[in-house]
């Protein structure tokens, strides 16, 4: 009799606790939010709380980039493929934020955060640009990007289209001279820099013009 009572009290405390689980579950899940949006507060300072940058310290817009990507660029940073050539002044005061962030979850989350940002369409800042010839250079960029700069993350490619066009050149001007890409064990960056390589001043501005022309899309 005593064990019937036992196994009865039991019973009676597990059909207790299962509201109790559910609700940590609910609150849990509320509290993943929560958690992106305050990791997030370390970018906010130079990217903005919105996520459309600020070209006057040279932080692009990321608002809407893939996770997968933004993701990608912070463990870039955070082992130092990316913002330790001294002349990539932007790299080195992103790396150590990446750094801050204390662990690979965690940039997993900011990236998710960043990606359900609401992106925005940017204005041209670039001049001298001929977009019909950028169009032909653009060819070989079609293989990983795709024909309408989309990206693609089985490739890894990042989008182009929607992006700045002071942060494209910039970006293909250390591509060139190895301010990027400088790490053998940069694999998607060591693939770019033979397009960049290609491409004297004028062609970049070319390249930059006709991705500028590229629908935009969320």
């Amino acid at each position: 009799m005593q064990n019937s009572t036992l196994t009865f009290a039991a019973a009676l405390l597990g059909l207790a606790v299962l509201p109790l689980t559910a609700c940590n579950q609910a609150t849990a899940s509320e509290d993943g939010r929560t958690s992106q949006q305050q990791l997030y507060q370390l970018c906010a300072q130079c990217h903005g709380a919105d996520g459309l940058g600020r070209e006057a310290i040279g932080a692009p817009a990321i608002a809407g980039l893939p996770a997968w990507y933004v993701d990608a660029q912070l463990s870039k940073f955070e082992r130092g493929f990316r913002g330790t050539h001294p002349k990539d002044i932007t790299g080195m005061r992103m790396r150590p934020m990446a750094l801050a962030l204390p662990g690979p979850e965690d940039m997993k989350a900011v990236a998710e955060y960043v990606s359900h940002l609401p992106k925005k369409k940017t204005k041209p800042t670039l001049v001298g640009g001929d977009a019909e010839r950028g169009r032909a250079l653009f060819a070989p960029c079609v293989a990983c990007h795709g024909p309408s700069g989309k990206g693609n993350a089985t490739t890894k490619a990042p989008p182009l289209a929607g992006l700045q066009d002071w942060y494209l050149l910039t970006q293909l001007e250390h591509f060139k001279s190895g301010v990027r890409a400088r790490d053998p064990q940069d694999e998607t960056g060591a693939q770019m820099k033979p397009f960049a390589d290609a491409l004297d001043e004028q062609a970049m501005k070319d390249v930059v013009a006709y991705i500028a022309t590229l629908p935009w899309y969320r």
